[in-house]
């Protein structure tokens, strides 16, 4: 970065005025002054500066002129000190404030100018430092701006409303330190917002919004926690934190509206005629009046702001219907929409009605849980507000509650009330510590489904036998939940040592070590868990770090539980230079020195007998005092995750041998069980019957809180299922009995087990078994305290599945949700009307069955409100008893055991009058009701709509994709793909309700379409129309052609309900192996065999009677019969061979810079070129999409605002808005490809949830003849270990190989051929299709589970196992051939290599191998520039022994964690090394720089010199920072030759050699300057040398002025006298250094009479008034 030199053309083109030129009459040779250049500017201020899109022009965007364009100012490194500048030059006054970001909008055109660094004293900008004109890496947003006090933005003061409407309502901002900032809305409220309204005059306050409601701002967060009292004067007199100090991002920016703004915002709030003030209808205040709110979009997230705002508890309804009556007369004119989370309705978005009228009926209702007292609870204790001590407030004090009778419903009620997801267990003995104070429940006994603690029985408040040793805790599953990290240790060799890194405003900085000490370390050490802080080590090195730097001058007391609650300087204001980061090793970091610890006898390695190993024994722990904080560190130990359950008393059995730890008392920071307070070892008063345990989240052991019981008669029995890995499966009958089924039971809330039944009972499912083996002793509260294997062992010997039948089925509640139910319909809120009774579900009789009964039926079921109540067996006959006739409800009844009804039993009817319901919460908006049927997926196939209680189909006239569009948007199927006439999907049967339909396409209703009445028609069911789904259609992945020579030939196999089948070969033909190509990418279709021509398949025969066209584009849009059904054997597989056989179905879609392929930027391809997504509209149900895509399971985020780093490609897509069904991308509804207004900031991102599936094998080949040949390893967990033979054929050895960049296999050895492996055998049963590119791709067992022993290792041969080959290796983009970016050369692609543990040892072999001497340095991060090739090379390790690079460790080519920004390089000495010295200086650290070249010391030359280069060469020297890199020293008499022209560096170089030194050479110096430099700090610099070093300075200052006088005149005499000339030669009497900004001289001396008259005139002038 250079001085910015004269910023633009001759100003005698600007305004068209007549102007001196200082340069267009000069010779070539001559340097123009700076100072003289800007010195005319200076006479009509902002002439080359001005500040555009403000108010005035002393506000505004900053733009600058050169070569005859305005141009922007990046705002990279912007601040105060360059705004100062700004105002002075502008003639604006002093500074008001500097903004990054696009606060004056984007400019256009070119940004000239990047990096500008000013000290704030300057007279213009042209004094400041830069980078060259035009060089940056900017966009137009992030255009700097600048705001001088002599604007009209000093009227504003210190406070704005930005970004609403007018000045009275938007984002509040605030001016700090120059700059503008937002305010976090943590604690957020009106109060607040009146102070500001007061401030701006602005009336009252009507809302004070939260979340970013006026739009994220750019700027700094300036305060948090504000809390004013409403008394004060400006907003800067409340209490908050200090300037810059927040846990925020700009999602939480506060707003306010006030009064003076006219907004519509409702200011008061109720819920009338309701029975209490937490229901009713709702109604606000609007011109003065009460107005009820239309139900228009209003469920139950806006239903829990309501209930939030008016301290109501929770919400536990949002009915409709006429609930509580009609409203007043005026209706708010507006719809709510909530997230849910606002702290009042205010805080929603409000837009017009779509239909612009709401009637009397639809205004919206809540019914709120309640406020009694008792209604608060918290969780305290444990870090999450999902887990730990529970407390009540009652009386208004909090209080504990005892563990007497405390269990697993307890908890469940709890979790519920704080919406903490389902409880996971109920711990009591204090173990989340003791409380204090008053104990207020006891003998708390919930039946599970109470909506608050406080409704549960129990003793009366305060009541009790109990001591705080009793307290009673709770533990939810979404306490489980990872929170993200805001802290981390970066660079280092474990997670507890390294650079320290924090996490704001979604940005990862460092921490400058400016007052650094052991406190501040302690901090980090306990807020990681990773125990205490070590005494740094000598010589630590943790890389260069980010650029940003966050904090500074951190001043920790050393006890504070997080490093944001120290002292610091502001976020972001640091003086800190590069590399001077705070670093911290924990003693966590020495794992070494740890007792290693186990969880044995459990469910799996994270949950379990808690064991230590010392003195070379295992053994185990006393439970005395034992609780979750001691457990807390075991699983961090372990990496388990977070704790579930702490349990005693040898819940996992009494183990054996010592017990080695007692009464350990653990602060949950420590890194390792052993860094715990304990009694000596082995000093204990314990017997194994008290050995402590552990279940951490790790363990997978939560899964079992989810349960169910299917193919049952009621809810209470059944087989058995829990929820894992997002599939139902069930539990092993191995061991069942009714001890367990007590359990499930109890879990369920069922009463106690009648039976614990078999598969005979209940059937088997799908056959997916989760559980291998449960053993419960029958007491335990749910599934998860027993003793269990799982999770698909397949150790299951009866292969039967587990069920239970619960008493409690003949005990239902009529008046519960479980006693009533819908059937047959198309949803749980849309069937046949079925009560049970007597152990047994019926039917309801449809006499006088109407509306209001429907609402009531709704409403129980928690179903929204009711849309029709069909009759007379609408939903199909019931069987069965008919249990009520005669329902009569007034439509305002909670339940249908309120209503007026004859006995049960009591009815004159059959099934053919069962009454029937369709509730809003089904998502049918009314009778017709729509399907498609014949197809293979519900999202395909002939369309038929209900009406007049019977299903019919429709005519294909005029039917087009538009019609098919509807249909499928009405479904939730995604984007319509085709719209099939000529009933493609079989003949229908009864009516044809519809012909000639007329959609826009745009309609959400199928009913809302043109068509003629219902029935008229001139059809037949040949004309029957349907439609395919974009959620219909297949994928690849759904398919597969298996036991061929390739992908694209096989037996055809297709996976449906999670179990792949065959397909029949009745009716196979090219058409249908056509439509298999096509689905796969393998061109055409060549042959469509039958009779298993690929042998025979197993397990189910999924399709038969497949009768595609030809032209679908998946298999599942073809007619076939239903899956399943089916009249053949595996003799009549069919198969299919492709024209394609090297085909690879490439995909669309990819996450890059993620920590693995499933988490990541999201990029497209489109048009031959990848692209990124604007996060425009991005959301969880577009994340879905891409996880679904890449086969990466469900969607866990989806990050905006560029998370993983910005792309650099065009942006393809923007607003996409996918439902969550589709199977690609490219089928979610999206703008034109390549429309968008967004830039790389908004790039979307997307974490998905199957990180197995996105791991990548790290793959070596073991104890063979070289890296080719050999035992196959793979590295998982830490660990290498080997894979079994089984199944083990040249289709997986060609993946090792691919893998390994070792040619072809040659051979699949077995039977431990290179020798039996030790450790853990990782992989057992792999079926690889040969195509994958890694060993993780293939099908194979869970990780660690085989039936193996290392007999059965196995071994591969590749074709280059015979061949060595030595890797080509070269140094590109560098100054020569010995100094680069490292290169390597494979698969014909050249590529880099990843700096990951790159280091001198590694360089050293490159430079040998390329004959450059040794290794000098090893720059990183790119020095060198970007690659533009593969990164083939990742963690290279060299021991600097190998002659060559190949001989070095390289791993797998291709497989790494990098991008182009870790490009290593190397610089290498050369075979003549360069040497520096400066020469005729004061010392041994400044003068004029020589270097050796060929024996021979050369000067350098001038051209371009900078501090930066003074820097290196300081640097090289051992000296301190440059001080001054003075130029113009004339060069020795004889020698007129220099070295390195044109030298540039970056300034962080540690030798010249590392700069860039291109077309170098030795020739003339075209400027005949030399360069010289003046380094701090010089060795042995005596005081009387800093005196000599003064006076330099004070002899160089006045030469200065002198000359710039001398200027001055001539370019006064040059605009009177015209273009006049003034050729001159080379001063020889120069000195050896000029100051920065250096001064060329004429090329031809003066004579001494023209200097005088010069300075005459000069004296002159200076003396007229």
């Amino acid at each position: 970065m250079g001085m910015l030199g004269c910023l633009h053309p001759s100003p005698s083109r600007l305004g068209g005025r007549n102007q001196p030129s200082c340069g267009g009459a000069k010779s070539a040779g001559t340097l123009l002054l700076m100072a003289c250049l800007w010195g005319t500017a200076a006479e009509s201020p902002g002439g080359l500066l001005r500040l555009v899109g403000g108010p005035s022009r002393c506000a505004g965007r900053v733009e600058v002129l050169h070569n005859g364009t305005w141009g922007t100012v990046c705002d990279d490194g912007w601040g105060s000190p360059e705004g100062q500048v700004v105002c002075r030059q502008l003639g604006c006054g002093t500074l008001l404030s500097v903004a990054p970001g696009t606060r004056y909008g984007e400019g256009t055109g070119q940004i000239w100018l990047d990096e500008v660094n000013c000290t704030g004293e300057e007279r213009d900008l042209s004094e400041c430092r830069a980078r060259p004109w035009g060089e940056h890496n900017c966009q137009h947003v992030e255009d700097a701006s600048v705001e001088c006090s002599d604007s009209s933005i000093t009227a504003l003061g210190t406070l704005q409303l930005l970004n609403g409407p007018n000045r009275c309502a938007g984002r509040v901002e605030v001016l700090h330190n120059h700059m503008w900032g937002t305010v976090c809305d943590d604690g957020w409220d009106l109060v607040d917002a009146a102070v500001v309204c007061r401030q701006l005059g602005c009336g009252t306050p009507l809302s004070a919004t939260s979340g970013a409601h006026f739009g994220r701002g750019h700027d700094p967060i300036w305060l948090d926690e504000v809390n004013c009292t409403g008394t004060e004067d400006t907003l800067f007199d409340c209490q908050a934190s200090a300037w810059g100090n927040n846990n925020c991002f700009h999602g939480e920016d506060a707003g306010v509206i006030c009064s003076a703004s006219e907004m519509s915002v409702a200011t008061k709030l109720r819920l009338a005629n309701g029975s209490t003030h937490c229901e009713g209808r709702v109604e606000v205040t609007h011109n003065g009046t009460w107005a009820a709110l239309c139900d228009e979009g209003w469920g139950l997230a806006e239903a829990r702001v309501v209930c939030r705002q008016l301290g109501c508890g929770r919400a536990l309804s949002a009915p409709g219907g006429f609930h509580f009556g009609q409203g007043p007369g005026q209706m708010w004119p507006d719809s709510v929409s909530c997230v849910g989370t606002e702290t009042a309705l205010s805080a929603c978005k409000a837009k017009p009605r779509g239909n612009g009228t709401c009637h009397h009926g639809r205004e919206a209702r809540v019914v709120c849980a309640g406020n009694s007292e008792g209604d608060q609870v918290r969780l305290v204790n444990y870090g999450s507000r999902c887990a730990g001590r529970v407390e009540v407030f009652h009386n208004k004090k909090w209080g504990t509650v005892c563990d007497d009778n405390w269990d697993l419903l307890d908890a469940e009620v709890v979790c519920r009330q704080l919406d903490c997801g389902r409880a996971l267990s109920a711990p009591g003995g204090g173990q989340f510590g003791r409380g204090d104070g008053i104990i207020w429940m006891d003998e708390t006994n919930c039946t599970g489904m109470e909506s608050t603690l406080s409704a549960c029985r129990a003793r009366p408040w305060g009541i009790n036998n109990c001591y705080h040793g009793e307290d009673a805790g709770v533990v939810c599953s979404d306490s489980i939940i990872p929170e993200p990290a805001h802290l981390q240790l970066a660079n280092g060799s474990h997670r507890c040592a390294g650079r320290v890194e924090v996490l704001h405003q979604e940005e990862w900085g460092a921490v400058c070590d400016h007052g650094w000490d052991k406190q501040d370390a302690e901090v980090v050490c306990r807020q990681l868990g990773c125990g205490t802080a070590l005494p740094a080590l000598e010589g630590a090195d943790f890389g260069t770090g980010p650029r940003r730097i966050w904090l500074d001058n951190m001043n920790c007391q050393g006890t504070e539980p997080a490093l944001t609650k120290c002292r610091a300087s502001p976020w972001g204001e640091s003086s800190c230079s590069h590399g001077k980061h705070a670093s911290v090793v924990c003693s966590g970091s020495a794992v070494s020195t740890f007792a290693p610890v186990r969880l044995v006898d459990g469910p799996g390695r994270c949950a379990g007998r808690v064991e230590v190993f010392h003195n070379e024994k295992w053994g185990t722990v006393c439970d005395d005092s034992w609780d979750f904080m001691d457990a807390k560190v075991v699983c961090r130990q372990l990496d388990c995750g977070t704790v579930v359950m702490a349990p005693r008393r040898a819940h996992f059995g009494q183990g054996q041998g010592p017990i080695w730890l007692d009464d350990v008392r653990c602060m949950g920071t420590e890194a390792a069980l052993s860094e715990c307070r304990a009694k000596g070892w082995g000093v204990h008063g314990c017997e194994h019957g008290e050995d402590a345990g552990v279940v951490c989240s790790g363990s997978g052991i939560s899964d079992l809180g989810s349960l169910r019981l299917v193919n049952g008669s009621d809810l209470c029995s059944g087989k058995v299922e829990v929820f894992h890995d997002q599939r139902w499966g069930g539990i092993c009958t191995d061991g069942w009995d009714l001890a367990e089924a007590h359990v499930v039971c109890r879990q369920l809330g069922c009463g106690a087990a009648h039976s614990a039944a078999g598969s005979a009972w209940f059937g088997t499912g799908d056959g997916l078994i989760w559980v291998d083996a449960v053993e419960c002793t029958g007491t335990e509260g749910a599934l998860f305290e027993c003793k269990v294997k799982f999770w698909g062992a397949e150790s299951c010997k009866s292969r039967g599945h587990a069920g239970v039948s619960c008493s409690a089925s003949a005990d239902l509640d009529p008046g519960s949700s479980e006693a009533l139910r819908l059937v047959s319909g198309p949803h749980r809120c849309a069937g046949r009307v079925e009560v049970f009774h007597n152990q047994q579900w019926g039917t309801i009789c449809d006499d006088s069955w109407d509306l209001n009964d429907a609402a009531v039926v709704c409403r129980q079921l928690g179903c929204g409100t009711a849309m029709s109540a069909p009759g007379l067996s609408g939903f199909g006959q019931g069987s069965g008893p008919i249990w009520l006739d005669g329902v009569s409800c007034l439509g305002t009844e909670a339940t249908l055991a309120e209503c007026p009804v004859k006995p049960w039993g009591h009815h004159t009817c059959n099934h053919v009058e069962d009454a029937s319901v369709v509730c809003s919460g089904s998502g049918i908006a009314s009778i017709p009701r729509l399907r498609l049927v014949g197809g293979l997926s519900e999202c395909a196939g002939r369309v038929e709509v209900f009406y007049n209680n019977k299903w019919g189909t429709v005519c294909d006239d005029s039917w087009d994709l538009r019609d098919a569009a509807v249909v499928c948007r009405q479904l939730g199927c995604g984007v319509a793909l085709s719209a099939p006439s000529s009933a493609r999907f079989g003949w229908g049967a009864g009516p044809i309700w519809l012909d000639d339909v007329s959609c826009t396409g745009e309609e959400t209703d199928f009913s809302k379409c043109q068509a003629k009445m219902w029935g008229i028609h001139n059809c037949h069911h040949g004309e029957d129309a349907g439609v395919v789904c974009a959620a219909g259609n297949s994928s690849s992945a759904d398919l597969q052609l298996v036991d061929g020579p390739h992908r694209c030939a096989g037996r055809v196999e297709v996976l449906h309900a999670g179990q792949w089948g065959t397909v029949c070969d009745d009716g196979w033909d090219l058409n249908d192996a056509a439509v298999v190509c096509r689905q796969l990418g393998c061109g055409r279709a060549e042959a469509a065999p039958g009779r298993a021509r690929f042998g025979r398949g197993m397990g189910r025969i999924w399709l038969d009677d497949v009768a595609c066209a030809g032209s679908e584009d998946a298999l599942a849009q073809c007619r076939a019969h239903p899956w399943g059904q089916s009249n053949c054997n595996h003799g009549e597989d069919a198969s299919v061979v492709c024209s394609d056989a090297g085909a690879t179905n490439t995909s669309t879609v990819r996450l890059v810079d993620g920590p693995h392929r499933c988490a990541g930027r999201v990029e497209v391809f489109h048009n031959q070129q990848w692209g990124t997504v604007c996060d425009n509209g991005w959301d969880l149900s577009d994340a879905a999409v891409v996880c679904w895509q890449l086969g990466c399971g469900v969607a866990v985020a989806a990050p905006a605002g560029a998370s993983f780093g910005r792309g650099l490609d065009p942006i393809w897509l923007d607003r996409v808005a996918c439902v969550g069904g589709e199977k690609a991308l490219v089928q979610c509804r999206a703008r034109p490809w390549g429309i968008n207004s967004c830039t790389h900031e908004e790039d979307a991102g997307v974490v998905c949830s199957d990180l197995a599936r996105a791991e990548v094998a790290e793959v070596r080949l073991a104890e063979g003849p070289n890296r080719c040949a050999g035992r196959v390893e793979v590295l998982h967990a830490g660990q290498w270990g080997t894979v079994c033979d089984d199944s083990w054929d040249l289709n997986d050895a060609a993946v090792v190989c691919r893998q390994l960049g070792c040619g072809r296999a040659e051979a699949a050895h077995g039977r431990a051929y290179f020798g039996q492996g030790t450790g853990h055998i990782w992989l057992d049963d792999m079926s690889c299709t040969g195509s994958e590119d890694n060993l993780a791709q293939c099908q194979a067992h869970p990780w660690g589970q085989s039936n193996c022993h290392h007999g059965e290792d196995a071994g591969v041969v590749c074709s280059d196992a015979n061949v060595t080959k030595e890797v080509q290796v070269r140094l590109a983009n560098g100054p020569n051939r010995c100094a680069g970016r490292v290169e390597v050369l494979h698969e014909q692609r050249w590529g880099t290599i990843c700096d990951d543990s790159w280091d001198l040892k590694d360089a050293k072999v490159v430079c040998q191998q390329l004959g450059c001497g040794t290794a000098v340095s090893v720059p990183d991060q790119a020095h060198f520039g970007h690659g533009l090739d593969p990164i083939w090379l990742d963690d290279v390790e060299c021991t600097g022994m190998e002659t060559t690079f190949s001989q070095c460790s390289l791993s797998s080519w291709g497989l790494h964690n990098c991008n182009h920004n870790e490009d290593a390089g190397v610089v290498c000495s050369g075979t003549d090394p360069l040497q520096v010295r400066v020469q005729d200086g004061p010392g041994p650290c400044a003068g004029r720089v020589e270097v050796l070249y060929n024996a021979t010391w050369h000067g350098v030359c001038g051209s371009r010199w900078s501090l930066l280069e003074a820097g290196v060469v300081c640097r090289q020297l051992g000296c301190g920072p440059a001080q001054s890199a003075p130029v113009g020293a004339q060069l020795r008499q004889g020698d007129g030759h220099a070295l390195l022209e044109g030298l540039s560096c970056r300034g962080t170089e540690s030798l010249l050699l590392e700069c860039q030194q291109r077309e170098t050479g030795l020739g003339p110096c075209t400027q005949g300057s030399a360069a010289g430099v003046v380094c701090t700090k010089p060795k042995g610099a005596t005081t009387s040398c800093s005196v000599l070093i003064a006076l330099l300075v004070l002899v160089m200052l006045l030469s200065g002025v002198l000359l710039w006088l001398n200027l001055k005149r001539r370019c006064m005499a040059a605009a009177q006298a015209g273009a006049r000339q003034h050729p001159g030669d080379q001063n020889t009497s120069a000195t050896s250094f000029r100051p920065v900004g250096a001064i060329y001289l004429p090329t031809k001396p003066e004579s001494p009479e023209d200097a005088d008259t010069e300075m005459t005139q000069l004296m002159k002038e200076d003396a007229a008034p």
